[in-house]
């Protein structure tokens, strides 16, 4: 009896650990519809999830295991990415499609399930398959343990913030007629705050978020990038804003007039509303330093405190410049990890493999297009060729000719990364190759950007398409 007493308790201490009571089974269901929405005097279909843009926020806690089925209602091929999310050794949920998965075809479904582990913060979804993700994209919100407080003062209220794009016109035909005439495609007609580009935009007084705040509260904002290509400058007239959270990682705490956010970067603020009653824009537009077309419009929102009237005019933040490096420098400089003995920042002190991935923005020869070239993005030299299999899936199976494994660890060919112009008598290639890790070991990357010239764009010589 004793012995079976005991094995009892070793193994209901063994559940106990491996099953914390705090963790949780969360569902939901995401519907890919097609719904007519109306922006900019001009109304158009856009794919949708739940019929809504942005699309439903996903909540859980550290530690819940999260099953979102993914039913595709629409004319077009779909995958979700869960951006930021950790998937260890779990990959089939991750999301980008021909990658992890092949897409969910129209009128079929797909099961993403996996375990939150060793993350708390904000991260966000969207769509992973052509440009989709323009307007399939919304919130990811991990909240603590159970028990845990947040490293920071407690907020009163919390609010997303996702900023985003519009486009006038269908975005899948501005991409396609892009590649066709090998250019840039045509930036957007507006800048968005949670789908809406507010009232400095025609046919936009219903159009605006609004986001009603009490006086002498302390709120976190869960601010999200959800533009396709732009770095974007954030500001609430009034009011200063402290970071606290970039990418689900607290950071030590500082005070700015104003946040950059990169796309597909997350960062957390705290707002005091301590300022005199009234109506205050928040307002967004890109940073870019370099002399490229980019969609430079304000899109606004409004911070309005209680009880004041909707006449009242709102005021403008000043943001920076669009092209005010000094300031985005010093900003990034600031973001530090917050290095506690409950959330240490625990850098690898050796490093198994090191990479060096130099990136590039050349011209291929192209007959058919406008200039006669083609726009190629690459990494050392090399531009990714996507495939018909998920490259998942034919790693599992062992299907031959599917990717090669001869990924270069740095580029081929040395030369003055950010010289300018690029002399190196260069060779850009096409195909679909990977670079195998093994498995626990520690690996180093280095991102190195060419020097942009001729209005943005490297000189990479390219051979014929």
């Amino acid at each position: 009896m004793l012995h079976r007493a005991m094995i009892t308790l070793f193994l209901g201490l063994l559940g106990c650990s491996v099953f914390p009571s705090e963790a949780a089974l969360k569902k939901y269901q995401f519907d890919i519809q097609v719904k007519n929405v109306s922006r900019l005097c001009h109304a158009k279909p856009i794919v949708t999830v739940n019929n809504m843009f942005p699309g439903p926020t996903v909540y859980v806690r550290e530690g819940d295991r999260v099953m979102i089925n993914v039913t595709n209602h629409a004319q077009y091929n779909m995958s979700i990415h869960w951006h930021g999310l950790k998937q260890f050794r779990n990959g089939w949920a991750d999301g980008p499609a021909y990658i992890t998965q092949c897409p969910i075809q129209t009128g079929s479904s797909y099961v993403y399930d996996f375990n939150v582990t060793g993350q708390r913060g904000t991260l966000w979804w969207h769509a992973h398959i052509l440009w989709l993700r323009a307007t399939v994209y919304g919130a990811f919100v991990i909240m603590p343990k159970q028990g845990t407080l947040f490293p920071f003062p407690q907020p009163y209220q919390e609010f997303n913030i996702l900023l985003g794009e519009w486009w006038n016109s269908d975005v899948e035909q501005v991409e396609k007629q892009g590649n066709q005439l090998g250019l840039p495609p045509n930036m957007s007609d507006a800048h968005t705050i949670n789908g809406k580009p507010g009232p400095l935009f025609p046919c936009s007084e219903k159009h605006t978020f609004a986001m009603e705040v009490e006086s002498g509260k302390t709120y976190l904002l869960r601010i999200i990038n959800a533009a396709l290509n732009d770095e974007l400058f954030f500001a609430i007239s009034g009011h200063k804003l402290t970071v606290v959270e970039v990418d689900a990682v607290y950071t030590k705490p500082f005070t700015t007039e104003a946040i950059l956010i990169a796309p597909g970067q997350t960062t957390n603020v705290l707002v005091r509303t301590d300022r005199v009653l009234g109506r205050y824009f928040m307002a967004t537009r890109p940073f870019m330093d370099v002399p490229i077309p980019i969609d430079n419009k304000t899109a606004t929102a409004i911070l309005q405190y209680k009880g004041i009237p909707n006449t009242v005019i709102p005021s403008l933040p000043q943001l920076p410049m669009p092209n005010d490096t000094v300031f985005a420098l010093a900003y990034n400089r600031n973001l530090r990890s917050l290095n506690t003995p409950q959330f240490p920042a625990n850098v690898p002190l050796t490093v198994d493999r090191k990479l060096f991935y130099t990136i590039g923005l050349g011209q291929n020869v192209c007959p058919t297009c406008i200039n006669g070239t083609r726009l190629l993005a690459s990494l050392n030299n090399i531009s990714f060729v996507m495939p018909q299999v998920g490259l998942l899936q034919a790693h599992y199976f062992n299907t031959p000719g599917v990717f090669t494994t001869d990924f270069p660890d740095r580029p081929t060919t040395p030369f003055n990364y950010t010289g300018a112009p690029l002399t190196a008598n260069l060779r850009t290639s096409r195909g679909t190759r990977v670079s195998k890790l093994a498995f626990n070991s520690t690996v180093e990357l280095v991102l190195q950007g060419h020097e942009p010239v001729d209005g943005g764009i490297p000189s990479i010589p390219s051979p014929r398409v």
